[in-house]
């Protein structure tokens, strides 16, 4: 039973290069493939956790911070801090980014994000940054009340470009 099976946290090591791009392809797919274009969302999905996809070289990226939550060996979610790249207005230097937090459907409701966000928080606080910004995809709501429940506000807007078309995403902000 899930809930108890232990969980395990750690920060990526050059092997997580193999096993998490599977894993976070999979929980992208299921939360977003029937709000795309198939084929253009199919393109997408090689191209950010393909063998040699953005996920990999972010991997790679010393700038870049990992956090992966596992079972039983096996990751079911992780956190990407890194230096700020979404459009955040009036940001503040040495600000950074909560890119990602991606869990697993089956582990929703454990307590997984809350301690990938978490981790997430204090490793911005001992980097010395002063506000952790993120991007929402304007349609996760469940996103957004999760953000919302621990301090985030919504502060602009940018837009998702996948296919050839632009999506709304939402520009929401910590101060730490």
């Amino acid at each position: 039973m899930k809930d108890e099976t232990p969980l395990t946290y750690r920060n990526s090591v050059p092997s997580d290069a193999k096993s998490l791009p599977p894993m976070a392809r999979r929980i992208f797919v299921e939360t977003f493939a029937h709000l795309f274009e198939p084929t253009a969302f199919a393109a997408f999905c090689d191209s950010a956790y393909g063998e040699n996809g953005s996920m990999v070289q972010d991997l790679g990226d010393a700038r870049i911070l990992w956090r992966i939550a596992e079972a039983e060996g096996k990751p079911i979610g992780y956190a990407k801090l890194r230096p700020l790249a979404a459009p955040a207005p009036n940001a503040a230097l040495g600000a950074l980014e909560l890119q990602q937090i991606y869990v697993a459907a089956e582990w929703h409701g454990k307590g997984v994000a809350r301690e990938l966000l978490d981790w997430s928080v204090s490793a911005a606080r001992q980097l010395g940054a002063t506000e952790l910004y993120l991007t929402v995809f304007d349609q996760n709501e469940r996103a957004k009340a999760f953000y919302g429940k621990h301090g985030f506000s919504e502060v602009g807007r940018c837009t998702f470009t996948l296919g050839g078309r632009d999506y709304d995403d939402r520009v929401w902000l910590k101060p730490l």
